[in-house]
C-alpha cells in the first residue's frame, strides 16, 4: 500500500476540492446559458413569430402586416424574412448578401408545411458564428400561405455572460493565487505540529523524555500538542523517579550485603571476634529483611489491583494495642507518652494494613524524639470521620522537605542513613495504604518543635 505523508493528502484534497469548483462552475455557466437564457430568447422569438402569424392571418400581406413586421425587427432587436411561398425562403436571408443558400433544411421545410414551428442553429458563412433561427408558418383562411422566420446572431445572447465568465475567471485565479501564496504556510501550520510530535514520540519511544514541542497555537492541534508536552514531562518525571528508585534500592541493598560480607571474611580471617561478627550480620540481615518487605509491601499497595482485607475495626483498640508494644521502647529513651483516645471509634478497614500505618508513623515519632521529650497520640470522632494525630516534640522536618518526605527512600539529611534506622520507605507506605483507604494523611512540622502527623478515615 502506497503511504502519502498528510501534507500531500491535504494538497490533493485542496487540487481535487478547486478542480471540483471549476468543472462545477463551468457547468453552471453552460446551464444558465443553453438551459435558461438561449431557451429564453428562443421563447421570445417564438412569442413574436406566433403573434406576426395572428396579423396575417387577420389581414393576410397587407400594410398593417408588413407595419406589425417592421416593428418586431426593430423592438426585439432581430432580423424578421417573410415568404409567401411555403415551399421555399428563396431570398438567402438571413446570410443574405453573403449566401445563396436555402434557409431551411428539407426537413424543416416539411415540419412548416405541416403546420410546426422549427427552431434552428445555423453557422454563419461569413462572420463564423452561429445564427439563432425560428420559422413560424402562416397559416390564412385555414390553408399555409407562407412563413415568417425571426433570427439573431448567438453573439448577442452570449453577450451579457461574457462579464459572467471573465468574473469567474477573474475569481478562480484569485483563489489558486491564494492557495499558492498561503497554502502552503497554512498546511505547514498542520503538519509541524504533527511532525514535531512524531520526533518526540520517536525519541520517547527511545527513552528521551527531554523534548518539547514548541505550542505556537490555541487550536486543537495546538492543544494536543500542550497534551503531548504534559505527557513526555511526565514520563520523564516517571523515569527520573526510575532511575532514583533503582539508584536507592540498589544502594540500600548493597550497604548491608557489604556489611555482612566484610564481616564474613573478618570472622573468617580471626581479625574480629566471631560473637560482635555474628551480631552485626544478623542485625544487618534483619535490615536487609524489612527493606525487601517494605519494598514489596510498597510494590503491591502501588498497583490498582491489591485487594484490602476490610472489616469494622475498634479503631481506639487497634491504636492502644500498637502503644502498648512500644512501651518498652519509650520507657528506655525516657519518652514521655500522652493518649486522648476517643474509645467509641470503630471504621471499616484493613486492621493489619492500618496497623502497620500506626507502627510506621509512632516509629518514627520514637526515633526523632529526644530523651525527656514527649509525644501525644490523640483520636477524635464524629459522625463521618475518626481522626488520629500523633504530635511528637522530635527535631521537626524543614518546610521545604514536608512535600517530598512521602516519596521513596526520602531523607531529609541525606548523610543520617543507617545509624538512625529506618528504609526510607515508611511514611510512603502510609500514604499508599490511607490513600487505599480512601482516607487523607497529612504532615505539618516545624524545625526544632516537632512534627504532626493527622490521619482521617471514614466511620461507619
Amino acid at each position: 500500500m502506497k503511504k502519502w505523508s498528510i501534507k500531500k493528502k491535504i494538497w490533493i484534497t485542496m487540487i481535487c476540492m478547486l478542480m471540483t469548483v471549476i468543472v462545477g462552475s463551468i457547468f453552471l455557466t453552460l446551464f444558465l446559458y443553453d438551459e435558461l437564457y438561449v431557451e429564453k430568447q428562443i421563447d421570445l422569438l417564438v412569442t413574436e413569430g406566433e403573434g406576426l402569424a395572428e396579423f396575417y392571418r387577420e389581414y393576410g400581406a397587407e400594410d398593417p402586416f408588413f407595419e406589425r413586421l417592421n416593428w418586431s425587427e426593430q423592438n426585439i432587436a432581430s432580423d424578421v424574412l417573410f415568404s409567401d411561398d411555403p415551399m421555399q425562403l428563396g431570398s438567402g436571408a438571413p446570410f443574405e448578401p453573403y449566401s445563396n443558400e436555402n434557409i431551411i433544411t428539407f426537413e424543416e421545410r416539411q415540419l412548416l408545411l405541416e403546420g410546426e414551428t422549427v427552431v434552428m442553429v445555423r453557422p454563419h458563412p461569413h462572420f463564423g458564428q452561429d445564427i439563432l433561427g425560428v420559422a413560424i408558418p402562416l397559416f390564412q383562411d385555414g390553408h399555409l400561405s407562407g412563413s415568417v422566420l425571426l433570427s439573431m446572431p448567438l453573439s448577442e445572447v452570449y453577450e451579457p455572460f461574457i462579464q459572467i465568465r471573465t468574473i469567474l475567471i477573474v475569481s478562480l485565479t484569485l483563489v489558486i493565487l491564494v492557495i499558492i501564496l498561503i497554502g502552503n504556510k497554512v498546511i505547514n501550520n498542520v503538519v509541524k505540529p504533527l511532525s514535531d510530535m512524531k520526533q518526540v514520540s520517536k525519541l520517547m519511544a527511545e527513552g528521551d523524555f527531554s523534548k518539547r514541542i514548541d505550542v505556537t497555537c490555541v487550536d486543537e492541534l495546538g492543544q494536543l500538542a500542550h497534551s503531548f508536552n504534559i505527557l513526555s514531562a511526565s514520563l520523564e518525571k516517571v523515569e527520573d523517579n526510575r532511575r532514583e528508585f533503582l539508584a536507592n534500592v540498589s544502594h540500600e541493598l548493597r550497604t548491608p550485603l557489604s556489611y555482612m560480607k566484610g564481616y564474613a571474611e573478618a570472622m573468617e580471617e580471626g581479625i574480629i571476634e566471631q560473637k560482635k561478627g555474628l551480631a552485626i550480620i544478623q542485625k544487618e540481615s534483619n535490615r536487609l529483611e524489612r527493606l525487601v518487605n517494605d519494598l514489596l509491601d510498597l510494590a503491591q499497595l502501588e498497583g490498582d489491583s491489591y485487594p484490602l482485607q476490610c472489616e469494622p475495626i475498634a479503631f481506639a483498640q487497634l491504636i492502644s494495642d500498637v502503644i502498648e508494644s512500644f512501651e518498652l521502647v519509650v520507657t528506655q529513651k525516657n519518652i514521655r507518652m500522652t493518649k486522648n483516645i476517643d474509645e467509641g471509634s470503630i471504621i471499616y478497614g484493613d486492621s493489619d494494613r492500618l496497623e502497620q500505618v500506626i507502627r510506621n508513623l509512632l516509629d518514627n515519632a520514637i526515633r526523632y524524639t529526644p530523651a525527656t521529650k514527649g509525644i501525644t497520640i490523640t483520636l477524635t470522632t464524629d459522625k463521618e470521620w475518626s481522626e488520629l494525630i500523633i504530635a511528637d516534640e522530635g527535631i521537626g522536618i524543614p518546610e521545604e522537605d514536608l512535600l517530598a518526605v512521602t516519596e521513596r527512600f526520602y531523607r531529609v539529611n541525606k548523610a543520617r542513613t543507617r545509624n538512625s534506622g529506618g528504609t526510607g520507605l515508611g511514611l510512603a507506605i502510609v500514604s499508599q495504604i490511607i490513600n487505599k483507604h480512601g482516607g487523607m494523611f497529612e504532615l505539618s512540622s516545624k524545625v526544632g518543635q516537632g512534627t504532626s502527623a493527622r490521619i482521617r478515615l471514614k466511620t461507619m
